[in-house]
């Protein structure tokens, strides 16, 4: 069996042993879910307890929108609420913290004040700088696939082989990261979920998530209140989909997925615990 344990700053998670659940914090005022709820230390405080009682084990700063059609936000303003939530979090508790950013000046400051993970939707494509610190540091990474950038990439989105495709561009950011001196350990995968995909498409990296374990690292899957969900349910509101995204995470847990990224982690700790009790029963019948 492969060691898929992730080295965070002062502890290991280990994936193979039990599924890793990220609780999401938005600080942004235009997120597609929560935006604007949680913008001052108080918010932060009151949501980060939360989401550490419900079950977290990281909690995923993120100080821009990467929602379909948004733009980008200036460093300044990424770096304010970004390191505002760090040290709020921090004075708090000790829970790993990953940032969810694509600049490495703030994952770089996020690191520098109690950070133990970068989260990049461009897998570090669109800052150069973003390999070197990661490798620098030893962090792990997180590394995305999209087609675009969220400004464009649900503008007719297109695929021949969706599970081949993203396939063969984890294949390309691992050995990029490798020959950064990144280590192939504290690599992460996820396949992008609503980040340039067709309805199907989100549907097909569910059912195919076995697809992607032969690169030997774990894999990452994030539904959480997204619109192929109200696509299926008809709830046209984020926040009335995490029911829905409860059945999406047992369905990548059955499929192989190794970590989580959710908004409510309460009702998916409990969602998780069926989906381990499935698999366990299932691996015994056979």
């Amino acid at each position: 069996m492969t060691n898929h344990a992730i080295r965070c700053r002062h502890v290991d998670l280990n994936p193979e042993k039990q599924t890793i659940v990220m609780g999401v914090l938005n600080v942004t005022p235009d997120s597609f879910s929560d935006g604007g709820r949680f913008l001052s230390k108080e918010a932060i405080t009151a949501q980060c307890t939360r989401l550490i009682s419900d079950g977290a084990h990281i909690i995923d700063v993120g100080g821009e929108s990467s929602r379909p059609f948004s733009e980008p936000v200036p460093l300044d303003q990424e770096m304010e609420r970004v390191i505002s939530a760090v040290r709020a979090i921090r004075s708090l508790s000790d829970i790993p913290i990953s940032v969810d950013t694509t600049k490495s000046e703030v994952a770089r400051a996020a690191l520098d004040e109690g950070a133990d993970v970068i989260n990049d939707i461009s897998a570090l494509r669109f800052d150069e700088k973003m390999a070197d610190l990661v490798a620098q540091r030893g962090v792990p990474v997180i590394l995305m696939h999209m087609k675009g950038t969220p400004r464009d990439m649900q503008l007719n989105p297109h695929y021949d082989d969706v599970i081949r495709e993203i396939h063969d561009f984890f294949k390309e950011r691992i050995n990029f990261c490798m020959g950064k001196g990144i280590s192939r350990k504290q690599i992460i995968l996820d396949p992008g979920i609503g980040f340039g995909k067709r309805f199907q498409d989100n549907l097909d990296i569910i059912n195919n998530i076995k697809a992607f374990l032969d690169l030997q690292r774990p894999v990452l899957v994030g539904p959480s209140r997204k619109a192929f969900l109200g696509e299926i349910t008809g709830h046209t509101t984020p926040s009335h989909r995490d029911i829905a995204t409860c059945g999406a995470v047992v369905a990548a847990v059955l499929n192989g997925a190794g970590l989580v990224r959710v908004h409510e982690p309460g009702c998916v700790v409990d969602a998780i615990k069926v989906a381990h009790a499935l698999r366990t029963r299932k691996g015994e019948s056979e």
